[in-house]
């Protein structure tokens, strides 16, 4: 199956928006411009949002959308898995990509990279990056070190019976969901959910599919980020614009604003 073409597609796509109007619009200009969406289904959860953005979605005809209303006891890591579960309940594919609203796809091929991945072994349950963003060498490698002495001295100190915070490991183990395909038929088969273990979307399922023995591939920030751009919490940084993090929110501004401008280049 060739995804950039068409034909009977083995995935469908998942995201779900939350008061984000600039960049579901944008995600979904540029989804429809590099997929051929009358056969790929794509599956839009709007969770609660209320807003601009819900308009837009209604406006649609090719996207399958879902409204929900997320109880007020939910926190927002729960609020997108149970959202991503409403999904998973209708998909009839048999690989679902999970992508984010602020995940910006501009190469087609990545879609054949991660089916190719998920279908070379089938024990292997899904395939992702485990990075939210790329990342320069010597940050990578600054950043390595830095949480990796924080994580040494939390642990040290609690085994000293000083007061601390828990160690947080300093590497990543878990693929992340904002451009992550999964098998479907393996989740189905063992009745699990992506809001499993009131943990982030997918995390707790990844940990019990390892102790039975399926595989996870992982594409490095490298690879995947040759197709595709992630502005990583856009939710917070158009919310709360630099108070969150001056360069976080730099880095939400380039990347919109080279997405916009392949926006603005589709036909």
């Amino acid at each position: 199956m060739n995804p950039e073409t068409g034909g009977n597609s083995d995935f469908s796509i998942a995201l779900v928006n939350y008061k984000t109007p600039d960049v579901t619009s944008i995600c979904l200009d540029l989804l429809s411009s590099v997929l051929d969406v009358s056969r790929v289904p794509v599956w839009v959860v709007d969770n609660g949002s209320n807003d601009a953005s819900l308009d837009l979605l209604k406006s649609l005809n090719w996207i399958r959308l879902i409204e929900r209303k997320p109880s007020p006891q939910e926190a927002g890591f729960m609020a997108h898995g149970c959202a991503l579960d409403l999904i998973l309940e209708r998909v009839t594919t048999k690989y679902l990509l999970l992508i984010h609203t602020d995940t910006f796809i501009y190469d087609p091929s990545i879609f054949t990279i991660l089916l190719t991945r998920c279908a070379h072994d089938d024990k292997v349950a899904a395939v992702g990056c485990m990075e939210p963003m790329l990342r320069s060498l010597p940050h990578t490698f600054l950043r390595y070190v830095a949480r990796g002495a924080k994580y040494h001295f939390r642990k040290y100190a609690l085994a000293l019976g000083l007061k601390s915070r828990r160690p947080k490991l300093h590497y990543e183990t878990h693929l992340k969901s904002f451009c992550a395909l999964w098998n479907v038929d393996i989740i189905r088969k063992h009745g699990m959910t992506f809001s499993m273990g009131n943990r982030n979307p997918g995390y707790e399922m990844q940990d019990q599919l390892l102790k039975l023995g399926y595989q996870f591939a992982v594409l490095s920030p490298r690879v995947i980020f040759k197709y595709l751009d992630h502005v990583d919490k856009a939710t917070a940084s158009m919310r709360d614009g630099m108070r969150i993090n001056e360069r976080r929110f730099d880095k939400y501004q380039h990347v919109l604003g080279k997405a916009k401008n392949r926006q603005s280049k589709t036909p």
